[in-house]
């Protein structure tokens, strides 16, 4: 039985050429995460020579990139990320919330990815906080955990963020606990045009601060009053904010976040075949509804590539964020008082920390025979396998 198809397999045979037809157009961070993917666990990162406690299997098991962009490595993070965050549920719904730019905005974020995507994270949040504020609706001091996404599921450029808000938080003075209504968090119709003004009120600012770079189509937006022109149409049509129905129970949040948290543009498993044709892979149509939006598309392997570079985030950009009641400098203290008002007890621990320790490392860790199922132990390190170097040339 064949391997699984592998987003790595593709670059690995084709990123060498790919690089050189798009020579000068390519990014110091594309090039890294291109690299780091062909690289993940091969001879070139090292490895170590694995043999088994029981049986005495051995076999040698490679580093992996831990790049944030590669597929294989994410599932990992993401439990990791999951088990750090179970002792932040509380028992109360929670709503996920999706803000998604326009079309003619993310076609200008791709050239100003850093700032425009800071402003898609500080407009969505104030949004939510603002109007959960407002005592016409909910009337309370909210938390809110954003992730954002780059991309749509055929690979275009699709700059949203989702939110998950709790269903309340704490009363204006803090003595309580304000509970919004069943089922409802807040009007979609008010966010989407609080989320509008917020949103182009800040790119206006970033713009008269200096902030945008404009190249190509977009190089006549450098006069001010092409600028204005260009944002008069935004004003005037509709922003796409959606609000799925609360999840069921705190549970299903944790493993719905795992999942969007380190998700990637797009999951080996979504891989069909690489051939002649190009690379053929799964993906959702949300204009149709039922088993109709699944269908395949086969896209050619220069663009597939291109595609799935689009989405590499600036260096030491931050893609998961949290604001108001989960602010990082007060997240504990919030989520102490937060279990007072709704009389609940901080679930304690039975295992020891080393215990913990041991029990994640066996649950996460690769290191399991084959044939027996036994633990396997390390025996010898593998040092990263470069391609020597010519000798330098003597210059006579």
């Amino acid at each position: 039985m064949s391997r699984p198809l592998e987003v790595a397999d593709i670059f690995r045979a084709n990123g060498c050429a790919w690089r050189q037809t798009h020579q000068g157009h390519i990014s110091l961070d594309q090039l890294k995460v291109l690299s780091a993917v062909e690289q993940c666990r091969t001879a070139a990162l090292g490895g170590h020579v694995l043999q088994c406690d029981e049986c005495g299997h051995q076999e040698v098991a490679y580093n992996s990139c831990r790049n944030r962009h590669c597929p294989k490595c994410q599932s990992s993070a993401a439990q990791r990320w999951l088990k750090a965050r179970q002792d932040d549920l509380l028992p109360v719904d929670y709503y996920h919330v999706v803000f998604t730019l326009p079309a003619a905005i993310g076609e200008l974020a791709y050239q100003n990815k850093a700032v425009i995507y800071h402003l898609l994270f500080k407009s969505a949040a104030q949004t939510l906080l603002t109007l959960a504020r407002d005592p016409k609706h909910l009337g309370a001091r909210i938390g809110v955990t954003t992730v954002l996404h780059t991309w749509g599921s055929a690979l275009n450029h699709h700059p949203h963020v989702h939110c998950i808000v709790p269903g309340g938080g704490f009363s204006r003075d803090g003595t309580h606990w304000v509970q919004c209504l069943p089922g409802f968090f807040l009007p979609v119709r008010v966010l989407s045009r609080l989320f509008r003004g917020v949103f182009l009120g800040k790119l206006r600012e970033a713009y008269h601060a200096g902030e945008l770079k404009f190249f190509g189509q977009f190089q006549s937006l450098k006069a001010p009053q092409s600028f204005k022109h260009w944002c008069k149409p935004l004003w005037q049509q509709d922003w796409v904010v959606y609000a799925k129905r609360p999840f069921h129970g705190p549970q299903a949040v944790l493993a719905y976040l795992s999942r969007y948290t380190h998700r990637v543009a797009i999951a080996n498993s979504r891989l069909i075949r690489h051939d002649s044709a190009g690379v053929t892979f799964k993906w959702k149509d949300y204009r149709l509804k039922g088993r109709t939006r699944h269908k395949s598309m086969t896209l050619a392997t220069d663009e597939f590539i291109r595609r799935f570079l689009l989405h590499v985030l600036p260096k030491g950009f931050h893609r998961i964020r949290h604001y108001g009641l989960y602010a990082n400098t007060v997240r504990a203290d919030n989520f102490s008082h937060a279990r007072e008002l709704l009389n609940v007890v901080r679930p304690k621990r039975e295992e020891t920390d080393t215990d913990s320790v041991d029990d994640e490392h066996r649950q996460s860790s690769p290191f399991i025979c084959p044939h027996c199922k036994a633990h396997m132990i390390v025996i010898d390190c593998l040092l990263p396998d470069h391609a020597p170097r010519a000798p330098p040339k003597v210059i006579h």
